[in-house]
């Protein structure tokens, strides 16, 4: 056991304790697959990254990211706030405007707009129409009429993302969901916002990852955005908010720059010390 320096953030906002959590362990060289999912459990965070000695020359960092049940080969929080801690922590990028992260997915593109961190959405595994058995579960879990659906599409960049569109805001958090209905599946659900900071409301649903509701998720707006602005759905720049059925006000803001999709927020530290592991 060692002690190793520990960083707990909140990720797409500026204030503590409105986004959405996250825990990095920093020189996390030497533990094994189990520590670390062990580690990530205790937490009991929607996901915790450990930061590790590079394999790939053409990164500044490495991260492997871990949900209470699982390792992921991408997530956005987790980006962007293992980003964060590493440049907190003295981390000096090969660029000045740009950082690159190695994770499973291979490497992710960070742009530094002032304090703020944007990632360059991953391509998308899967994307094209649900299949109507998966819309059918979908409707259940949801506990909505099918006709509530006004669009749908495979959004999965990693994590397995599925999605559905609301025709308000007020559906989207009204939503009570069949978490045993919805087994298997990595939802997000997403609704346009007309008079508010923000252009669409977002909910993730993810409880095959151990956590029932994520509070604000950077991989689900990757995904969203690519079929969103692709689909002609949305404007190539927008804010989306999500966590507000959690008492959270997270804010997401997504911008189209030639080809590339960049997902951007706010983070900030609530916790730095040491942990033994």
């Amino acid at each position: 056991m060692s002690q190793r320096s520990f960083t707990q953030l909140d990720v797409f906002t500026d204030t503590p304790l409105r986004g959405n959590p996250l825990a990095v362990v920093h020189g996390a060289e030497g533990l094994s697959d189990a520590q670390m999912q062990t580690f990530a459990r205790w937490t009991n965070l929607s996901e915790t990254t450990f930061l590790l000695p590079l394999t790939d020359a053409a990164a500044d960092y490495r991260v492997r990211i871990f949900t209470p049940d699982r390792e992921l080969p991408f997530a956005g929080h987790p980006t962007l706030g293992s980003c964060h801690a590493w440049l907190a922590a003295g981390g000096q990028p090969h660029s000045a405007d740009e950082v690159v992260q190695q994770c499973g997915v291979g490497l992710v593109r960070i742009r530094r707009d002032g304090t703020r961190l944007a990632f360059a959405a991953p391509p998308l595994r899967r994307s094209g129409p649900v299949e109507p058995e998966v819309l059918a579960q979908i409707v259940r879990s949801l506990r909505i009429p099918a006709d509530a659906i006004r669009a749908s599409n495979w959004v999965d960049n990693g994590p397995g993302w599925v999605a559905v569109m609301l025709g308000s805001r007020d559906e989207v958090l009204a939503l009570q969901p069949d978490f045993t209905a919805m087994r298997g599946l990595e939802l997000g659900v997403v609704a346009p916002w007309s008079g508010g900071d923000a252009q669409f409301e977002v909910r993730a649903f993810v409880p095959s990852l151990g956590v029932p509701e994520d509070p604000v998720t950077g991989s689900l707006n990757a995904g969203l955005a690519q079929w969103l602005i692709g689909a002609g759905l949305a404007p190539e720049r927008y804010v989306a908010a999500q966590g507000t059925a959690l008492g959270r006000s997270g804010r997401v803001f997504v911008e189209k720059r030639s080809d590339t999709v960049w997902i951007g927020g706010d983070s900030v530290v609530v916790v730095s010390g040491q942990v033994n592991l």
